[in-house]
C-alpha cells in the first residue's frame, strides 16, 4: 500500500487527546468535570511519552533501512512532529486550565495557582507541613554525574547559598504519600492548595542557615515499556517481576522543568541525567496535573449527575441467572446497567451444586476484585477453576501477579502468558452438568475487561449466553490456553491467531460481491484503534467500489477519513467508549459481531482475542439501534478529515448527544 494512504498512528493519537482536552474547555461540561478532563489530557500524555516516545528513542538508535520497513516515517523526523504538535496542545491547554481554575473560583472552589499563600492561611498550612508533610522530605546535592529521579515522580531544584558559596539541592514532593491538595474550608467556600506551594513556604525550615535563590519544579519520565524476552525457558512471572522493579531504571523520554529555571541551573541536570536536548520539555510551575482528579467538588452542581444503573428485567424476573440465560441471550450494556449481573454470574457459579467447571481470563483485575473473590469461594466449594491471567498487562502487572497468588493459594489452577502472545479475550466459560440435562456451557463474552472498576467508567457491551455452538467454540480458546492444545477451524467465533485476519477481510469482501450484484452493502464499525494495513487497504477497496463505509473510532486512526468517501466520527464524552462493534448489511441477512479486539496489527497477530456474533434478532438490534443513536450525536461526536482534525459536527435540532441518547434508549427497553 502506498505511504501516502496511511496516517501515522503516534500523531493520530495525539489528534484523540487534543480532543479530550476540548472537552476541558467546553462550557457546556460542568466545571470540576472540565479540571477532570484536563488531568485526563495530563495523564494520557505522560503514558504517552513513557511508553510511545520512548520506543521511538530507541528506534532512533536502529539502522534506518530497518525502520523504513516497519514504520512509515523516520523516527527522528516523526519525534520533531511529535514535539511541535505537544508544544502546540500545551500552550492551549495552559489557556484552557487558567479558564477553568477562574470559573471554579466564582463558584466557591479556589484552587491556588500562583503560588502565593495569603498570610491569613499561612499558620494553618505551616502547621500542616511540619505534622504532614516535613517527614516525607528527601534531600541530595545535585553533583555533575550522579543524579538519580524516580520515574514520574515531583521534584523542586533549589539554589541556595550557604557561606558564600552556592549549593543545588534536589528535593523531593511526596505525592506518593500524601495527596497533592490540602484544602481550607470556609463558609466563602474551599480553598485549594497544591502541597508544592507549603513546601516551598517552608524552605527555610529545610535548608536552614542557607539562602534560597530559587525553586524550580522538574520531573523526568523514563521508558516504562516493559522489555520482556518471550523465549520459552525460565520462568515468565519472574521476568515480569523484576521488570516491574527495573521500570523505573528506564532511559529517559522526557525532562520536564519550571520555565523560570536558570541556563545554568539546567544545564547542571542536563550534565547529571545525561540528557540530550531532544528529552527536554518546558513546563510551568507544577506537573503531574493528573492529580487533579483528587480536587472533590464541594457543590454538586459542578459534576455530572448521578447516573442510577438501568435494570435488566428479563434477568430479574428469575432467581437464577443462569435460568434467563437458558431462555434467551442476555447483553448488558455498560456503564448504563449494573455490574452486579456479572458479579451475579460468578457468585451463582460459585455456589451452584450443578456447576463443576469455571474458566475465565483475565487482562486488567480490579483491585479489589469480588470476581476474584467468588472464583476463590469456587474453589473452596469443590469446583474446577482455570484462570488464564496475562501478566504482560502494561502497568497492571504488579496487580495481576498479585491476585494470580492469592487465587493459586485458593486452590485455583492459575495459567499465565503465553510467550509471544498477549491474552487480550474477555470471555468465561461456566460447564454445569446434571442427570437431567447433561452438560450445559455457559458462556460470558464481553468487549471490556472483567473489572467492575472500569466498568463504571467504560462504555462496554457483554454477552451472556447458553448457545452450544460458539460456547463449545469457547472451550476450545480454553483449552489451548490451558494445554496449548491447537482448536478446530472456527465457525461462529473470530479468534485471533486462527484466522481473524482473513475472516474479517472475508467480510469486507462479502460486502463488495454484494453490491457488485446490485445487493444491499454496507459495513458499520466501531473501533477504539484502526490501524492494521491490510485492513484499512480493504476498507479503501470496498469504499471505492460503492459500499457505504462508516467508522466510529474513537483514538488511533491510521486510515486517512474522506477517502473514498468513508465517514469517521469520533466521539468523547462522559465515559470512555470502548466497545468494538462489526455490523455487515449481508444483503439483508445481517451479521453483527461484538469483542476485545482493535484492528491493529498487535491485535491481529500478537494477542489472542475473542470476537463473538450475535445471533438473536432482539439483542442484533439493540446493538444496532446503538451504534446509530453514535452516529446522530451531533453535541459530543466530531468528524474527523483528512488531516486528522477534529471537525464539530453542524449542531442543528433536535440536539442529540449519544451517552445520554444511549441511558434514555436502554431505560425505555427496560
Amino acid at each position: 500500500m502506498s505511504k501516502k494512504l496511511l496516517f501515522d498512528r503516534d500523531l493520530s493519537w495525539l489528534s484523540f487527546n487534543y480532543r479530550v482536552l476540548l472537552e476541558a474547555d467546553d462550557p457546556s461540561v460542568p466545571l470540576v468535570e472540565r479540571l477532570r478532563f484536563a488531568a485526563i489530557f495530563s495523564s494520557n500524555l505522560d503514558e504517552f511519552f513513557r511508553v510511545r516516545v520512548a520506543n521511538l528513542r530507541r528506534l532512533v538508535e536502529i539502522d534506518k533501512k530497518k525502520i523504513n520497513k516497519k514504520i512509515d516515517i523516520e523516527p527522528d523526523r516523526l519525534l520533531q512532529q511529535i514535539q511541535k504538535e505537544v508544544g502546540t496542545q500545551l500552550r492551549f491547554y495552559g489557556k484552557v486550565l487558567s479558564k477553568v481554575l477562574k470559573e471554579l473560583k466564582s463558584k466557591g472552589l479556589s484552587i491556588n495557582y500562583t503560588g502565593k499563600i495569603p498570610i491569613r492561611d499561612q499558620v494553618e498550612l505551616n502547621i500542616f507541613f511540619k505534622i504532614k508533610l516535613m517527614g516525607y522530605l528527601r534531600i541530595q546535592k545535585l553533583k555533575k554525574k550522579s543524579l538519580f529521579l524516580d520515574n514520574r515522580a515531583l521534584y523542586f531544584v533549589v539554589s541556595t547559598i550557604k557561606s558564600g558559596e552556592e549549593i543545588t539541592y534536589i528535593l523531593n514532593i511526596p505525592s506518593n504519600k500524601v495527596s497533592r491538595f490540602h484544602t481550607l474550608k470556609s463558609r466563602q467556600g474551599s480553598r485549594v492548595y497544591f502541597i508544592d506551594d507549603i513546601i516551598r513556604n517552608n524552605l527555610d525550615m529545610v535548608f536552614p542557615d542557607h539562602e534560597i535563590k530559587g525553586c524550580y519544579s522538574i520531573k523526568l519520565n523514563k521508558d516504562a515499556d516493559l522489555q520482556i524476552d518471550d523465549e520459552y525457558e525460565g520462568d515468565l512471572v519472574q521476568k515480569i517481576e523484576k521488570q516491574v522493579q527495573k521500570r523505573n531504571l528506564g532511559v529517559p523520554s522526557r525532562f520536564l522543568y519550571d520555565s523560570t529555571i536558570p541556563a545554568e541551573v539546567l544545564q547542571q541536570l542536563v550534565d547529571a541525567l545525561d540528557l540530550n536536548e531532544a528529552d527536554l520539555y518546558v513546563g510551568g510551575r507544577y506537573h503531574n496535573l493528573n492529580d487533579f482528579f483528587q480536587v472533590s467538588s464541594p457543590d454538586p452542581g459542578l459534576v455530572y449527575e448521578k447516573q442510577v444503573p438501568v435494570s435488566n428485567k428479563s434477568l430479574d424476573v428469575r432467581n437464577s441467572l443462569f435460568e434467563s440465560i437458558k431462555a434467551q441471550d442476555q447483553i448488558l450494556h455498560f456503564p448504563y446497567q449494573s455490574y452486579n449481573y456479572i458479579l451475579r454470574f460468578f457468585n451463582e457459579a460459585a455456589i451452584h451444586p450443578d456447576v463443576k467447571k469455571i474458566d475465565v481470563t483475565f487482562y486488567r483485575m480490579a483491585e479489589n476484585s469480588m470476581i476474584g473473590e467468588a472464583l476463590i469461594s469456587a474453589a473452596n466449594n469443590g469446583k474446577k477453576v482455570n484462570v488464564f491471567m496475562e501478566v504482560k498487562a502494561r502497568f497492571d502487572e504488579e496487580n495481576n501477579l498479585l491476585w494470580a497468588r492469592k487465587m493459586e493459594a485458593a486452590g485455583i489452577s492459575i495459567h499465565y502468558s503465553i510467550p509471544g502472545l498477549k491474552v487480550h479475550a474477555k470471555a468465561a466459560l461456566v460447564t454445569m452438568k446434571s442427570k437431567e440435562e447433561g452438560t450445559t456451557y455457559f458462556g460470558f463474552y464481553g468487549t471490556g475487561n472483567l473489572n467492575e472498576g472500569t466498568a463504571k467508567i467504560y462504555c462496554d457491551h457483554s454477552l451472556l449466553t447458553s448457545n452450544p455452538g460458539m460456547n463449545e467454540e469457547l472451550k476450545q480458546v480454553f483449552d489451548f490456553l490451558n494445554t496449548r492444545k491447537k482448536p478446530h477451524a472456527f465457525k461462529h467465533l473470530i479468534v485471533s491467531q486462527f484466522g481473524a485476519l482473513e475472516r474479517f477481510a472475508g467480510l469486507i469482501q462479502r460486502e463488495m460481491d454484494n453490491h457488485a450484484r446490485g445487493l444491499p452493502a454496507e459495513i458499520i464499525i466501531k473501533l477504539n484503534n484502526l490501524e492494521e494495513p491490510s485492513l484499512i487497504e480493504k476498507l479503501y477497496e470496498a469504499a471505492e467500489s460503492g459500499v457505504s463505509v462508516t467508522l466510529i473510532v474513537r483514538s488511533i486512526c491510521c486510515l486517512i477519513p474522506e477517502t473514498h468517501g468513508i465517514r469517521v466520527v469520533r466521539v468523547v464524552d462522559r465515559y470512555l467508549e470502548h466497545a468494538r462493534v462489526f455490523y455487515f448489511s449481508n444483503a439483508g441477512e445481517e451479521e453483527l459481531f461484538m469483542g476485545s479486539s482493535d484492528w491493529m496489527s498487535r491485535n491481529l497477530h500478537r494477542r489472542v482475542e475473542v470476537t463473538f456474533p450475535v445471533y438473536q434478532k432482539h439483542i442484533r438490534d439493540q446493538v444496532k439501534d446503538l451504534l446509530q443513536v453514535q452516529l446522530k450525536d451531533n453535541t459530543k461526536a466530531v468528524r474527523l478529515d483528512s488531516k486528522m482534525n477534529n471537525l464539530r459536527i453542524a449542531s442543528t435540532k433536535p440536539y442529540r448527544r449519544a451517552q445520554v441518547d444511549t441511558y434514555e434508549y436502554i431505560r425505555k427497553l427496560n
